[in-house]
């Protein structure tokens, strides 16, 4: 993959010129309150608060609004719409800038903020494409900075105008940010890389990446003296999913990391499970302004952990075992659980370092936390449905880490926000343990069977059952539990494609390549038959191992392609370029070998799908 990396940086250079372009100026008029608020679910995702904590911003996920709410009355003085599947919230220096990015819409929308009566005013919004997620700001307010997760970019707009000024390279699927307080260097955790990317934001140019094989990152923030940027992440151990594996820790299990800014170094990091009731899926987490507490979000076991920073026993890459570490979990005054419930994620602390703000998903609230009390201290209700759908109830489950044994991991650790990881793993679907897999995304798993790499499994309910009973080890569900995951999983679809062009149309290139697709000389469709671009059958293409328990494999639909860490059941390829030119090619499958422009041409056409 590294020697693609000037290929592909050229290729997002070139779209990514046309793409970022910002929008016309919007109107300034101030965007009405609605008189009458839809009963729907907000899920809200981040928090954000003024310097003088007058003030709260929501991002809410559900219905793809901020909502501005007067934090002592817990009043929302305003909800406005700002994209598609919102994720994550900045405020400039001033207060009098708010910027959303808008991941499913590809875009981040900048709002003019009155802090004198809380109404926003859409100022201009900016598409960029490439599912932008986390975002930051300058510390003077001249610069934001935005990840590109499926560009492995990060974009760097001027304020207020939202110009583009530039893109730096991070690597794979950036998602959250830090800037040290300087505003020199940009922490980036790259979730597709296994690390965190630090970049030299005033050059424009990447320095390093710290590779510790990390999951999932979370909500990352740099220290006051801008030495070290704090983030929680996932750690898979590549063990065979058994009991006594998933107890010690040795499957899947929750960490929080600091690495330096200054030089590249070790990842230093603590173990945040105990044995008997692990943490599951980290998210959320902040450092309070002195520096005493550091607090994390567990998302899937719904609850706060709260360390005292100093003497935090962080050990680099001998360390930091499978379990907390006991002295930790033997005194209150250094670490301890506050339930939430829900799915708590990103928090910030209050300028008095006493209260912790969570945007909590499924409470469709911002919970307010006092650490002296060690409680939730006022909860603001944000909006939901009159009634709980069944596919909420479906989402409910899938997030929920207590689904596992001893809680260590949900269904989203392994197949992030319904995709896929990073990681091969072991789950002995295929018959046998030893055999790793590529974790297959579950975007239009209803409508894709027959199910797993080998398309043994021919009834999806079965799926499910066996998923949460033997890769989870957990409790049996009910009918209604299976009825409500299908429930949840006819929802996951992919995100709108950032290789088309604006109005979904296809480039010339990209043409070609659809020509070549159908036609006799790459002859893809004979099994990626439109408009999943998978079959009901199973192949035998050549690229089973002795010892499979099943031969042949169900083709794996091609929809949003583009977006994978690796490629083929094992995950040989770590490039689309690398199936067709090595391990898949059109001659070995009753095609034709491709010209250089003709494999051009149909790698553009399956980036498009």
């Amino acid at each position: 993959m590294r020697r693609l990396a000037p290929l592909m940086a050229a290729i997002v250079g070139i779209w990514l010129a046309w793409q970022m372009t910002p929008s016309p100026r919007a109107d300034e008029r101030p965007v009405a309150t609605p008189s009458t608020r839809e009963s729907k679910d907000r899920s809200p995702v981040d928090v954000v608060l003024s310097a003088d904590e007058r003030w709260l911003f929501t991002a809410n996920q559900g219905t793809g609004t901020v909502s501005v709410v007067e934090t002592a009355t817990g009043k929302i003085v305003a909800e406005v719409p700002c994209g598609e599947k919102p994720s994550a919230l900045a405020l400039s220096p001033d207060d009098r800038l708010l910027l959303v990015s808008n991941t499913w819409s590809g875009d981040v929308a900048a709002f003019r903020f009155d802090v004198t009566d809380g109404s926003l005013h859409l100022h201009r919004k900016v598409r960029l494409g490439f599912e932008p997620r986390g975002v930051v700001i300058s510390p003077d307010g001249r610069e934001a900075y935005v990840a590109l997760t499926t560009a492995g970019t990060v974009g760097v707009l001027s304020l207020p105008d939202l110009t583009v000024q530039a893109q730096i390279e991070a690597g794979r699927w950036p998602r959250y940010l830090a800037l040290s307080p300087d505003g020199k260097r940009l922490a980036v955790g790259c979730s597709g890389d296994g690390g965190v990317a630090v970049l030299d934001v005033v050059n424009r140019r990447k320095l390093f990446l710290e590779d510790f094989l990390g999951l999932n990152l979370g909500q990352m923030q740099v220290s006051r003296d801008g030495q070290y940027v704090y983030f929680p992440w996932m750690i898979y151990r590549q063990n065979p999913i058994t009991p006594r594996n998933i107890q010690i820790g040795w499957v899947l299990a929750s960490r929080i990391a600091r690495v330096r800014l200054d030089d590249k170094a070790r990842r230093e990091a603590i173990a945040l499970d105990p044995q008997g009731q692990a943490v599951s899926d980290p998210h959320g987490l902040a450092l309070s302004p002195d520096e005493k507490w550091l607090v994390c979000a567990a998302s899937g076991t719904h609850e706060l952990l709260v360390f005292r920073l100093e003497g935090l026993p962080f050990q680099d890459y001998g360390g930091p075992g499978d379990h907390i570490d006991v002295l930790l979990l033997q005194d209150r005054e250094r670490f301890f659980r506050i339930p939430l419930g829900g799915r708590p994620m990103f928090v910030r602390f209050s300028r008095d370092g006493r209260h912790v703000y969570v945007a909590n998903y499924f409470e469709n609230a911002i919970q307010i936390v006092d650490l002296h009390e060690r409680k939730v201290a006022r909860s603001i209700p944000l909006g939901s449905a009159s009634e709980i759908s069944l596919a909420r109830k479906g989402e409910m489950i899938f997030y929920d880490g207590r689904r596992s044994l001893d809680q260590w991991y949900s269904c989203h650790s392994c197949h992030y926000e319904g995709h896929t990881n990073s990681v091969t793993m072991d789950t002995r679907n295929d018959g046998r343990f030893g055999n790793f897999k590529v974790v297959l995304s579950l975007r239009n798993v209803t409508r894709t069977g027959p199910w797993t790499w080998h398309g043994w499994q021919k009834d999806l309910r079965a799926a499910m059952r066996k998923s949460l009973t033997e890769t989870m080890l957990g409790p049996s569900p009910t009918e209604a539990d299976v009825d409500a995951v299908i429930a949840f999983l006819e929802t996951l679809t992919p995100p709108p494609n950032p290789y088309r062009l604006p109005d979904g149309s296809l480039t010339e290139e990209a043409k070609r390549g659809e020509a070549l697709f159908h036609g006799e000389k790459a002859n893809c469709v004979r099994c990626h038959k439109p408009p999943l671009f998978t079959d009901d059958k199973v192949h035998d293409v050549g690229l089973g191992v002795p010892g499979d328990a099943y031969r042949g494999f169900n083709p794996p639909s091609l929809l949003g392609v583009y977006d994978r860490i690796h490629y083929l059941h094992d995950g040989r390829a770590a490039s689309l370029e690398e199936v067709l030119r090595k391990h898949h090619t059109p001659e070995s499958l009753n095609g034709q070998e491709l010209t250089p422009q003709e494999l051009s041409d149909l790698l553009a056409y399956l980036r498009s799908l």
